[in-house]
């Protein structure tokens, strides 16, 4: 049994072995990761006054860490691993200290909790007990100072668990005229895991978007002549910035982002294309540039030990280049889907989306229609509308390979 009493944060893998070390130095621990099951009717989350208490039933005990998190306030806790299949968060959720509760898988061996505060919390007990039924995660909650609690929030450092090492990071592949070889399409599958999306009438945008990269992916094999990759081909949670890596390690010659939103006012049907807005390039070269990891920013050139004026320049010039390509697909996708499944009154619209900010690929994130909207959940679940919509991306992409191809032989003349 592990017992700890921390204000603020707490953020360590906890496990039962005697002599387990808190801190980063637990990750050396081996024994508990065999996957738990949590059963949510063995489970409580409630108030106790100004308190919260939780008690989380697991058919083993898994090691878990618990972090805080800010504006909006937010608890964290990871563990290694649970299978949530079956795990009711509306039965389980009864405290008005907690305003929203998620879970799903996070990254591969590893599965997320998260409570969203309704007002500052500080953990003052967590611990992992066996009993002859597995075993129970139980948290306290203390309600504490804005202040306090900002100071104490933020990710450990030993929770960076999806950034690989340097050695370890997926290297670009060879860099390449269209024309010599298929086409390479990375599709990227909105959300996952622990970030559901979109929900409406027991449709989850993150399942949605998965099944229809997969049936888009098959189409795309089945006509050759592409090469398709897809960021998760899973139930997970993958990181913008990772999804990106993914995409140049597979020297992506385009990148698609499929996701079905969902809004709260108004109406709103029928599918669009976004690209990066202009207006948000600039903002995007400088957070990118900003980062450590420089060498994944551009395919084949190492922004490493470069300042941030010389990486922004440099990406910029990426931008001259690929803007106009990613111009040409937007208007390929319009022009296709419109004419097979018809598409929002606006189909063409541009954002910020941080999917979209590589500099050195073209990229668009196709919005297949808003959950929002009855008449386009009734197209989105419908097997034969999303084959139809997969043939159009399908053309689309052709079309805008072949316009390429010609306009690089062009130039070259």
């Amino acid at each position: 049994m592990v017992k700890l009493f921390k204000p603020l944060v707490f953020a360590a893998l906890l496990g039962l072995s005697s002599g387990l070390s808190v801190g980063g130095s637990a990750f050396a621990q081996s024994g508990l990761t065999a996957l738990a099951r949590a059963d949510s009717s063995a489970s409580a989350l409630v108030d106790q006054g100004e308190r919260v208490e939780m008690m989380l039933r697991l058919s083993q005990p898994v090691p878990f860490r618990i972090f805080t998190l800010d504006d909006p306030r937010r608890m964290v806790i990871d563990f290694a691993e649970v299978d949530w299949t079956g795990f009711d968060t509306e039965d389980f959720d009864t405290a008005e200290g907690i305003t929203g509760l998620r879970v799903g898988g996070f990254v591969p061996g590893w599965s997320r909790m998260v409570l969203d505060l309704a007002e500052p919390f500080r953990l003052v007990h967590a611990q992992m007990s066996r009993d002859d039924k597995g075993a129970v995660l139980t948290l306290t909650l203390d309600p504490t100072a804005s202040d306090e609690f900002a100071l104490g929030a933020g990710t450990p450092p030993d929770a960076q668990l999806v950034r690989p090492s340097t050695d370890d990071a997926p290297k670009a592949a060879p860099a390449r005229k269209l024309g010599d070889g298929p086409l390479r399409v990375v599709l990227d599958p909105g959300h996952g895991g622990i970030d559901p999306g979109a929900e409406r009438d027991g449709i989850q945008e993150k399942a949605l978007t998965l099944t229809f990269a997969r049936e888009l992916q098959d189409v795309l094999n089945r006509a050759g002549g592409f090469e398709v990759t897809l960021t998760r081909a899973e139930d997970l949670f993958v990181p913008l910035e990772t999804r990106l890596t993914l995409a140049r390690a597979a020297g992506a010659d385009v990148f698609l982002s499929i996701h079905a939103d969902a809004i709260a006012e108004g109406r709103a049907e029928g599918a669009t294309i976004y690209t990066l807005a202009a207006r948000a390039s600039d903002a995007a070269s400088q957070k990118l540039a900003e980062r450590h990891d420089r060498s994944d920013l551009l395919s084949g050139v190492d922004l490493t030990g470069q300042d941030d004026v010389i990486a922004t320049v440099l990406m910029d010039m990426a931008r001259t280049e690929t803007t106009p390509r990613t111009d040409r697909l937007a208007d390929a996708l319009v022009a296709q889907l419109d004419e097979s499944v018809g598409m929002h009154k606006r189909p063409r619209l541009e954002a910020g989306f941080s999917v979209l900010k590589a500099p050195d690929m073209p990229s668009v994130l196709i919005e297949l229609g808003f959950l929002s909207s009855a008449k386009d959940r009734a197209k989105l679940a419908d097997p034969a509308w999303r084959t139809k919509a997969a043939w159009a991306i399908r053309d689309a992409l052709s079309a805008w390979e072949d316009q390429e191809i010609a306009l690089q032989d062009k130039l070259r003349k």
